[in-house]
């Protein structure tokens, strides 16, 4: 199922203003703003960036970063939820054309997203229920979600308005394949995705 296309802002945009601000006031924080509430993002640990670039690899050698999408890190996702809403995925793999769909504030139209990844840190209830709710009304194909605080991976398809229909929950032992609507088969081990995102000092948090 395909992203839906989302209309551009008209007019003054007054939260985008102060998730601008604070930003500024805030180096490293992500600022994004979803059901017309600001949510703001501590900078990430160690893990959570090794996470990070570990995923990348496989979607890189599956041949997702070429000429005809291309794997992004921190890329604005304009949402129809409300007047000024965007979220910023940890990952996503987008359309090769993706800068012809700018809307606002370096955000996006999610027309052009195939995939999008989170990778849990403080504020994790967000990446779990807000975002799906986000990602889902934004009709983006696939959501997955690495789970440092529960250590599953979740894979999240079938995007209808405000949830997706298919919620599969993966466990340590388990290898998952992504849906080719990505453009590429591309397997992950949940337990080396979940081990490369886990905290030595604090194994249990996420």
């Amino acid at each position: 199922m395909s992203a839906a296309s989302v209309e551009p802002p008209h007019g003054d945009l007054p939260l985008i203003a102060e998730a601008n601000r604070l930003m500024d006031r805030n180096p490293g924080y992500r600022v994004e703003i979803i059901g017309g509430q600001l949510l703001a993002t501590p900078p990430p640990d160690g893990p959570h960036a090794v996470v990070l670039t570990d995923l990348i690899l496989p979607f890189a050698a599956a041949g997702l970063h070429g000429p005809e999408s291309k794997v992004v890190q921190g890329v604005g996702l304009w949402l129809p939820t409300d007047a000024e809403d965007y979220a910023i995925p940890d990952l996503a793999i987008v359309d090769a054309d993706i800068d012809d769909h700018l809307i606002e504030n370096n955000c996006y139209d999610p027309v052009c997203f195939r995939l999008v990844l989170e990778v849990t840190s403080s504020n994790w209830k967000n990446d779990l229920r807000t975002k799906v709710t986000a990602y889902a009304a934004a009709m983006v194909p696939v959501y997955v979600i690495v789970d440092r605080k529960h250590q599953r991976l979740h894979v999240l398809t079938d995007p209808d308005c405000a949830d997706y229909y298919t919620h599969r929950v993966h466990s340590p032992g388990e290898t998952v394949t992504l849906p080719g609507s990505l453009g590429a088969e591309v397997t992950l081990d949940v337990g080396e995705v979940l081990a490369a995102g886990r905290p030595k000092s604090a194994p249990d948090e996420g």
